[in-house]
């Protein structure tokens, strides 16, 4: 069972994903605590699926994917089997990088990153439209960001 977090768990994952290289160390001196109760918090978050891994953000544009798209698809059967096997084969595709079961008019919500109308067209038409039971898709696409955040942590005190 998930064990309620407190003051020091939040600041500790608020630091984490503000920048996920701090140490124990800094992390402490931050904190106001020592360094061995935070390590063993941090042990015990990442044990109890608070942390789930440690990552780095990569500036999409400058590795060549600099068009971003959220395309909705929704497949034509809706059974536990259909659902399971689009599932499995679009989280395949390198370039999606989120896929999400949705409701509403379209069943699923993937973000794509490619590298151009060219890429996007080849992706929509050789891979996308194969998958099992596609219906249609609809596409739209990142023209500027205004936000973007990758913590649920911010601003937490």
């Amino acid at each position: 069972m998930d064990h309620v977090l407190d003051k020091t768990d939040l600041g500790i994952l608020r630091l984490l994903e503000q920048d996920a290289r701090l140490t124990h160390k800094e992390i402490a001196h931050l904190l106001h605590k020592t360094i061995t109760p935070i390590h063993a918090r941090i042990r015990r978050l990442q044990e109890d699926g608070y942390i789930q891994r440690y990552t780095a953000i990569i500036n999409h544009k400058k590795v060549g994917k600099g068009l971003i798209a959220y395309t909705q698809v929704h497949v034509r059967v809706h059974s536990q089997e259909s659902l399971m096997a689009f599932m499995e084969e679009v989280i395949k595709l390198p370039e999606v990088l989120e896929c999400y079961h949705m409701t509403g008019a379209f069943d699923f919500l993937l973000r794509l990153a490619i590298k151009d109308m060219d890429e996007y067209n080849e992706v929509l038409i050789k891979k996308l439209s194969k998958l099992p039971d596609v219906g249609n898709m609809q596409s739209f696409f990142v023209m500027s960001e205004a936000k973007k955040e990758t913590g649920y942590m911010f601003g937490t005190a």
